[in-house]
């Protein structure tokens, strides 16, 4: 009876998917959710596809090399989503494809949208015709932004003392929400995250969109552009000064990124009921800092205090936003795990434990 049991659990343990592309596979959330599936799946192999533009890609590259130097099981291809070529020998025989890799920083996007596009929306169609026309069937699950909802002004507020509040969608922003992107970073996700579904009805492709909100966690290396509770936190540890544009009393939703992890994971073993769907995901209602809210968290956290000023809102910037995630609550049977103090906790301590590298990166910074 004891040996029957053990052959049960070993076969629970076994792999729905064992040849993984993660595109961005060595950005922030592209690291997490190969480390998610290696360390979980034995038997699995994942090829990280990254052009490694990106500051912090080399040092998630070098993390996940010392946890799995093992070749076959964690291969690198060191390419960018127009290298049409190289991309269709990545994706060819895979059975299941995150597509994290973009340009990520509204701000940039501002700056050059010809090369936002050329990422976002002509690298999305690239990487889905890749797909389209390789032997296999693959899973694809698609990182898109809240940014496709655009700035949201229709929707009434009130506020607070520390924040913005929605007044009538106490649950969260769902699906429904009309799409109405007004940046070109907006634009581009938005064209990607379109593309996703149609193909699904128009070729059949297992391709599910998920729109996320705030993704926070270990192995991030935020900017003022982008991700920016670990910015937050990088310039407290530093003692480095904050902008804060607006009045710092817009609200976001956070969701800790081992549990996106586990939500990709489920959206892929559900693809029966997740095909050509979109999902809005993040930490939903309970898990909402406003800038202010966190800056006083941290503040306590570390026990000094951010050295702030504050400039002019910046274009297109939501006042508030947090997911409904009821739709994926009750197609993927899942739910955050780790809630924003545990979390917010979890990040601070690892930034601190890596100041040095931090440090580092901000002395070049400065001399560049």
């Amino acid at each position: 009876m004891e040996r029957t049991v053990l052959v049960r659990l070993r076969w629970l343990d076994l792999p729905r998917y064992e040849d993984i592309l993660v595109t961005g596979g060595a950005g922030f959330i592209g690291s997490n959710f190969s480390n998610y599936i290696l360390s979980k799946y034995p038997s699995s192999r994942v090829t990280i596809y990254d052009n490694f533009s990106r500051f912090g890609t080399e040092h998630n590259l070098s993390w996940l090399r010392e946890i799995y130097p093992d070749d076959d099981r964690l291969k690198v291809v060191r390419a960018g989503l127009q290298d049409s070529t190289t991309l269709s020998e990545a994706v060819a025989g895979k059975d299941l494809i995150l597509h994290a890799a973009a340009q990520v920083a509204v701000t940039t996007s501002l700056t050059d949208p010809t090369s936002d596009f050329k990422t976002n929306a002509l690298g999305t169609l690239n990487l889905l015709e890749a797909a389209r026309k390789s032997r296999g069937d693959p899973v694809l699950l698609y990182c898109s932004t809240n940014k496709v909802y655009g700035s949201l002004d229709s929707l009434p507020l009130r506020e607070e003392p520390l924040r913005y509040e929605f007044s009538e969608h106490s649950s969260g922003v769902e699906e429904t929400q009309a799409l109405d992107p007004c940046t070109p970073y907006g634009c581009s996700k938005a064209v990607g995250d379109i593309y996703f579904q149609d193909y699904a009805d128009s070729y059949g492709t297992k391709s599910v969109v998920f729109r996320m909100s705030c993704i926070y966690g270990l192995h991030q290396y935020g900017t003022e552009d982008q991700a920016w509770i670990s910015h937050f936190i990088i310039s407290l540890i530093l003692g480095r000064p904050i902008t804060i544009y607006g009045d710092g009393k817009q609200v976001r939703d956070i969701l800790f990124i081992d549990d996106l992890c586990q939500a990709f994971e489920l959206a892929a073993d559900h693809i029966e009921r997740t095909q050509g769907k979109f999902y809005n995901m993040g930490g939903g209602p309970e898990n909402t800092y406003s800038l202010l809210e966190l800056i006083s968290y941290l503040e306590q956290v570390a026990k000094r205090k951010f050295l702030a000023s504050y400039s002019s809102w910046r274009p297109a910037d939501q006042k508030v936003y947090y997911s409904n995630i009821g739709k994926a609550k009750r197609d993927l049977e899942w739910s955050p795990k780790i809630g924003k103090e545990k979390g917010v906790r979890l990040l601070y301590d690892w930034t601190l434990k890596n100041r040095a590298l931090f440090e580092s990166a901000n002395r070049t910074t400065n001399s560049a």
